[in-house]
């Protein structure tokens, strides 16, 4: 993390660490039982009601934290910019692309949307599914979660593809019972100056963006979406770690939410079996990368301008 952040007295960190730890926890003990009770009575009849009702507790989660952002971390700034013709709604269907650099990044989408969008899933890996608490709730709240084979396990058994897709196709197909945003970090892991030097990324912001996961999405959910919408997030002093974050060294994040036009050909295309369109698509991609990476430039050279 940065040097430039001044960090905090050690005693008011302790402080502040307990008082985090200790509501985030009792917040936990305290909504998880009944989201994972409700949950089990899907096994029996799937209910409308009880989707919303998970939702409604697990916002209650989400209203604690940032409740805690709000009055544990006063001190921190943020700089929220939507752009004009982007339109939000808590009952809107929003594919979103989004910038990784932090564990922090989850938490300020949750910030950002918890007034603004519905609840944000988020594609996960099956194996999730067997850590306590966590991957049943993430089962019971709809979030994709995947089966993935590898290159030499489909190269072993060409039906897994298939198998995979379908799997995807019905995750995203879930979604469309109820308000959703459905986020996709399209560089596939955090950005570090290693993995940037490794991949010589042609951007000076961002890991080179992988369209699979986009083109998946669109082509499932892309005719029955209000937006596809990114969301860029800069860390002006730094990336942080999630401790950093709550201990207070955090002082100044910017989120900038941009409307990205779709175009027609991007809904008529198969991504898996055309070559063309999958050129044609990466390119896209590519270019809308190319633009958030200038964004992120103008982002911090504000925060420069400011600071000198």
């Amino acid at each position: 993390m940065s040097s430039q952040i001044k960090k905090q007295p050690l005693l008011k960190k302790i402080s502040r660490g307990l008082t985090v730890g200790s509501v985030i926890t009792g917040s936990t003990f305290f909504h998880g039982p009944p989201v994972l009770a409700l949950g089990l009575t899907k096994f029996v009849k799937k209910s409308r009601k009880v989707d919303e009702t998970n939702i409604q507790i697990t916002n209650s989660w989400l209203s604690v934290n940032n409740w805690l952002i709000d009055h544990v971390l006063p001190h921190l700034k943020w700089d929220i910019s939507i752009d004009d013709d982007l339109e939000l709604s808590m009952q809107g269907r929003y594919l979103m692309t989004c910038n990784h650099q932090s564990w922090v990044d989850t938490t300020v989408n949750q910030y950002f949307g918890l007034t603004r969008m519905p609840l944000t899933r988020f594609f996960t890996k099956w194996e999730l599914i067997f850590i306590p608490f966590i991957g049943p709730a993430f089962k019971i709240l709809g979030f994709p979660m995947m089966k993935r084979h590898s290159k030499e396990q489909i190269a072993a058994n060409p039906e897994l593809k298939t198998r995979d897709l379908e799997e995807s196709r019905k995750a995203c197909e879930q979604l469309l019972s109820q308000p959703f945003t459905l986020l996709n970090y399209l560089e596939g892991t955090r950005f570090t100056p290693e993995k940037h030097a490794k991949q010589q990324s042609p951007y000076k912001h961002l890991l080179k963006a992988k369209a699979g996961g986009l083109a998946l999405a669109l082509n499932i959910l892309g005719d029955k979406i209000d937006a596809l919408v990114d969301m860029t997030i800069v860390y002006p002093d730094g990336a942080p770690g999630y401790g950093d974050f709550w201990l207070g060294d955090v002082n100044r994040i910017a989120v900038n939410l941009r409307k990205i036009n779709i175009p027609t050909w991007v809904l008529a295309g198969n991504y898996e079996d055309d070559a063309a369109y999958r050129e044609r698509f990466q390119h896209w991609v590519d270019e809308l990368w190319a633009e958030k990476d200038q964004l992120i430039e103008r982002m911090k050279q504000q925060y420069q301008t400011t600071q000198a």
